[in-house]
C-alpha cells in the first residue's frame, strides 16, 4: 500500500490505523516493553502493522508530543529516556494529587461511587495475588482515578490521570524492585483509604493518601540512591 493509496481510504479507517499504532506503541513504551533508548524505525513499523508510513508518522508525532519518543539531529527516532534528575518534580505533584483527590472523595463522594472504587480495589488485590505487575499498575491507576472522580473536581481528575499515566514507566520499575514479591500492605492501604472515604473522614483520607504516595516515592528513590544521594550514571 502506498501513501497515495492510504490517502484514498475513508478518514475513519485511516484514523483508526493511527490510533491502533499509537495505542500499541504507547502501551509498549509505558510498560517498558520498549525500554528507553530503543530505536523506532518507520519502515519496520509499517511492515509490522501492515500500514503505509503516513499513519505511522502521525502516530509517532502524537507520541513525540507526549514526550515518549525523541527525534535526534540525525533524524533517527528513539524511545525517550526517563528524566531521573528531575524526578522530584513528578513526585511532588504525585503526592499532592494522592492527597487532594482522596480528601475530596471523602468530602464529596456519592453512594454510587463506592461500589466502583471497591470493584477496582478487588481487581488490584487479585493482581497482587497473581503477582501480575502490569495488571497491578493498570488496576492501581483505575482505583485512584475512580477516587478522583468521586471528588467531583474534573481539573484534579484530569491532572491525576495524566500523572498516573506518565508514571507507568516509573511504577514498572517500582514493582520490579520487589522482585515480584509484592507485600500485602498495598492492598491493606487501599482498604484503609476506602474506609476513610466511606466514613467521610477528610483528615484521615488526606493522611492515608499522603502516606500511600510517600511510600511509593521512597521505594522508587531506593532504586536510584546510595547514602541518600543520587547515584546515576550520566
Amino acid at each position: 500500500m502506498t501513501d497515495t493509496d492510504n490517502n484514498s481510504l475513508p478518514e475513519r479507517k485511516r484514523g483508526s490505523g493511527v490510533k491502533m499504532v499509537y495505542d500499541l506503541l504507547r502501551d509498549e513504551i509505558l510498560d517498558l516493553v520498549l525500554p528507553p533508548g530503543s530505536p523506532i524505525d518507520e519502515v519496520q513499523l509499517a511492515e509490522r502493522f501492515k500500514l503505509s508510513r503516513t499513519p505511522i508518522r502521525e502516530a509517532l508525532v502524537r507520541l513525540a508530543g507526549e514526550g515518549l519518543i525523541d527525534t535526534l539531529p540525525n533524524r533517527s527516532t528513539m524511545v525517550s529516556s526517563i528524566d531521573f534528575l528531575n524526578l522530584h518534580t513528578f513526585f511532588e505533584a504525585l503526592v499532592l494529587m494522592y492527597r487532594v483527590t482522596t480528601r475530596l472523595a471523602a468530602q464529596n463522594h456519592r453512594p454510587e461511587d463506592l461500589p466502583v472504587i471497591r470493584g477496582f480495589h478487588e481487581d488490584y488485590a487479585a493482581a497482587v495475588q497473581s503477582r501480575d505487575a502490569l495488571a497491578m499498575i493498570a488496576t492501581n491507576a483505575a482505583f485512584h482515578a475512580a477516587i478522583a472522580e468521586a471528588g467531583r473536581n474534573p481539573y484534579f481528575t484530569g491532572l491525576f490521570r495524566r500523572l498516573l499515566d506518565e508514571g507507568r514507566r516509573i511504577l514498572r520499575l517500582y514493582y520490579q524492585s520487589y522482585e515480584e514479591q509484592f507485600p500485602q500492605r498495598f492492598v491493606d492501604e487501599h482498604a484503609e483509604i476506602i474506609a476513610a472515604i466511606e466514613a467521610r473522614d477528610v483528615e484521615a483520607a488526606d493522611r492515608l493518601g499522603k502516606a500511600h504516595a510517600e511510600q511509593i516515592v521512597e521505594q522508587v528513590q531506593k532504586l536510584f540512591t546510595r547514602n541518600n544521594k543520587l547515584d546515576i550514571a550520566l
